[in-house]
């Protein structure tokens, strides 16, 4: 008799904390999908915040993932709207095309991402970093913050080094092991300026992409393993024109990736781009 009564307790209680639960799980799940509404909203205005202040923007287009070969203009934001500066010219991208990076946008992109050693660009947005160069100086007429490269200077690829994707120095007179096959000054004539591009830089995730710069091609339609070349005249100009007080940053994207994207990430709509789009 007690034990059927205690079993009937039992059951009215777990009834009762069934319905309650009942109760209360759709607003837990409206509380999540506001969590996440949330988190998503503070890194899209993160990112939009940055992005208010770019009055400069280099925007390049590949015909499709896996191109090699695109175009890229510069752009202007006076007054709230983007204009274009001169004409387009011919860029080159990694020899097996291009891959999600990592920048002020193209992190949270679904789709193939940019590892060491793809042969693959980085595509998104992306903040401009510093200029090296075998100079004493830039170009006549720049005005933009470099560093001259000596034998001191080096640029870590090594994934399991805690210095990958950064700028180091060291004794050029006592250096690291692996000072041979990271050191900057190559004397190679591609490299006389590298513009560095804030791929997998803040922080760096080892193994997503090192060394990413604009510098000098190779041969008109010689693709480069990862960075965007092109002529020594388009890229001195492009050195002349910058201003670090304008916040200049690059896009990289697939024609299609652009169009569908202009918008929402406050780039130049595709009719002001259709130059580059072409």
């Amino acid at each position: 008799m007690g034990c059927a009564v205690e079993s009937t307790v039992r059951a009215r209680e777990g009834k009762s904390s069934a319905l309650t639960l009942a109760r209360f799980l759709p607003g837990i799940a409206v509380m999540g999908r506001c969590f996440v509404l949330l988190v998503a909203a503070f890194f899209c205005d993160v990112n939009a915040a940055e992005f208010d202040g770019v009055r400069q923007l280099i925007v390049a287009t590949a015909p499709s993932w896996d191109a090699f070969e695109g175009s890229a203009q510069c752009f202007e934001r006076v007054g709230g709207e983007w204009k274009a500066v001169g004409k387009p010219w011919t860029v080159l991208y990694g020899k097996r095309g291009l891959a999600w990076g990592s920048g002020v946008h193209g992190q949270e992109e679904k789709g193939l991402r940019k590892v060491e050693n793809d042969g693959r660009s980085p595509a998104g947005v992306f903040r401009f970093g510093t200029i090296y160069t075998y100079d004493r100086a830039l170009p006549e007429g720049s005005d933009y913050p470099f560093h001259t490269v000596t034998a001191a200077d080096a640029w870590i690829d090594d994934a399991t080094s805690p210095d990958y994707n950064r700028h180091v120095v060291v004794d050029p007179k006592n250096p690291p092991p692996w000072y041979a096959k990271q050191r900057m000054r190559l004397g190679d004539f591609a490299y006389r300026w590298l513009v560095e591009l804030r791929h997998n830089s803040d922080p760096p995730v080892p193994g997503n992409g090192s060394a990413i710069f604009l510098h000098l091609r190779r041969a008109p339609h010689k693709p480069s393993v990862g960075c965007t070349v092109m002529s020594e005249p388009n890229l001195t100009a492009l050195i002349r024109w910058l201003r670090a007080d304008a916040k200049p940053h690059f896009v990289l994207l697939p024609r299609d990736e652009y169009v569908a994207r202009w918008k929402a990430w406050n780039l130049p709509s595709s009719e002001i781009a259709k130059a580059v789009l072409q």
